[in-house]
């Protein structure tokens, strides 16, 4: 059986929000999906995730929210975390941390999928190792599914494709997200692991990464503390769709995907 799983890049304040609600269920019935997976630490006013910005996006058809190093901005995201399993954290947070870094969720064929949330250390705050976590977690994940995905949140594409080749044949996807830019290397690793570093943005991209282009502009001019308002033009939704074999949890196809207010 081959499973649709559609995977959304970083959904950046309330115009992110709005194309989904406005655009993410006839995507979703169009192109047959079956199970949805999205970045959520910066869906708020400036960053961060509140329990009712989830609630909000699990009624447009996602299943799983995926964060990074912005979750924590919003205090009002902690009882979720606590209450609800498909809000992930990153799995290499200290195992203190409130929350989970994986989850396994049933798609609407019933198929097992599990989803891994990391976060990458390459210019980024110091946190636990994202691969020996990776294969903690494996050993758990793995008994449940053989379809698993993994989001890499991670500033740097090294480290993102770094991972994308240690779990190879381990895993049925990783996709990197953070950096709101697309990239045009998506592939199936030789072992059948799909892959991709960075999925891109869904939110305004008439913008400096999602904010104001003016206000950036003036931070890097002249140097000095400016609020990064989010933008509003140019909104799309911004991702990849991988069909992957439920029976192997191989990887058979990867393709961005792009969808825009006018569509």
């Amino acid at each position: 059986m081959k499973l649709n799983v559609l995977v959304i890049g970083d959904i950046v304040g309330k115009p992110g929000r709005v194309i989904l609600k406005d655009k993410l269920k006839s995507f979703i019935s169009k192109e047959e999906i079956h199970f949805c997976i999205a970045n959520g630490e910066k869906c708020s006013c400036r960053a961060g995730i509140t329990s009712e910005i989830a609630a909000e996006l699990f009624s447009y058809g996602i299943d799983v929210i995926t964060t990074g190093d912005h979750l924590w901005d919003k205090k009002e995201i902690l009882p979720m975390l606590e209450a609800n399993a498909n809000v992930l954290r990153p799995a290499n947070y200290s195992p203190l941390a409130i929350g989970k870094g994986y989850v396994v969720r049933n798609s609407k064929l019933g198929n097992p999928i599990g989803v891994i949330n990391l976060l990458g250390r390459v210019f980024m705050k110091p946190i636990d190792c994202p691969f020996r976590i990776s294969d903690e977690i494996l050993k758990h994940i793995s008994k449940e599914t053989k379809v698993i995905f993994v989001d890499m949140h991670a500033e740097a594409t090294s480290e993102k494709i770094a991972m994308g080749w240690y779990l190879d044949g381990k895993v049925s996807a990783v996709v990197g997200t953070h950096t709101h830019v697309p990239t045009a290397d998506e592939k199936i690793l030789p072992k059948g692991t799909a892959f991709i570093s960075d999925l891109g943005m869904t939110g305004p991209h008439e913008s400096i990464l999602g904010r104001k282009i003016e206000c950036v502009l003036k931070a890097i001019v002249t140097q000095m503390p400016v609020r990064f308002e989010v933008a509003e033009r140019d909104v799309r939704i911004s991702g990849v769709k991988i069909v992957v074999n439920s029976q192997t949890g191989n990887a058979e196809s990867i393709k961005r995907i792009e969808v825009k207010e006018g569509d």
